[in-house]
């Protein structure tokens, strides 16, 4: 069955379970720890990572436990890496975007996103979506001078114990079929990639909200966008 045909069909029992989850889900932090810094040795790479809670490693314990540290962690034995976190609990795509276009012209080497839960809990259009994914895409490239752009796709929303049956089924249909735009979106802007982190679906992979990437998934995430940027900007023997 289309998720569409059966999200219109059970649109009063999942207005009803998405007012319920928001009204008792255990609401996780920011957490603590550096935002923008300098670490590890080699030639020098400049990283963004821009977007939503999961960019802003809600879910671990520290700034340095998220992805910004994952990343950095995976590749400062070979990389001198410069990075800086622009994210913030919340946000959709159209907010980010709005956010870099008014915010200080940064230069950058990788910008690594987090977007799309908040579209599709909240309701972005598809179409909308895709045309605001590659306006970011562009504004990275050439506002930031951004060489890889990575496009993290969706998580597996199927999966999150935070959601309730059949909430959690429309959802995660959902957010599969946003991974696909991004994939439509990458697919004609060169120097942009789609990564989705290849976790499994255990539960010592979940924050303790049911909801969020923990220090595990985090950690498997930085590794893959690393293993990305070393295949693209391998210093040259």
């Amino acid at each position: 069955m289309d998720y569409r045909y059966a999200a219109m069909a059970l649109a009063p029992l999942l207005v009803v379970q998405g007012l319920r989850v928001r009204r008792n889900a255990l609401r996780l932090p920011e957490p603590p720890g550096k935002r923008a810094g300098t670490a590890g040795e080699g030639p020098p790479l400049r990283l963004l990572v821009a977007g939503d809670s999961a960019a802003a490693a809600v879910g671990a314990p520290s700034q340095a436990e998220g992805l910004s540290g994952a990343i950095v962690e995976a590749l400062r034995e070979r990389f001198r890496v410069s990075w800086e976190v622009r994210a913030r609990t919340g946000l959709r795509t159209l907010q980010v975007l709005r956010r870099l276009e008014a915010g200080t012209p940064g230069a950058f080497d990788v910008a690594v996103t987090s977007l799309g839960v908040n579209d599709v809990t909240g309701g972005t259009r598809s179409a909308a979506f895709v045309a605001q994914q590659r306006a970011l895409v562009a504004l990275l490239q050439e506002r930031h001078g951004v060489r890889l752009t990575v496009l993290t796709g969706l998580p597996p929303m199927r999966a999150f114990p935070a959601l309730p049956q059949p909430l959690r089924w429309v959802l995660g249909q959902r957010a599969l079929a946003f991974t696909r735009l991004l994939e439509e979106v990458a697919a004609d802007q060169p120097g942009c990639v789609v990564l989705t982190p290849r976790l499994p679906l255990e539960l010592k992979y979940i924050a303790v909200d049911g909801y969020h990437p923990g220090p595990l998934a985090y950690a498997e995430w930085g590794r893959e966008v690393a293993e990305l940027v070393c295949r693209e900007f391998a210093p040259v023997a």
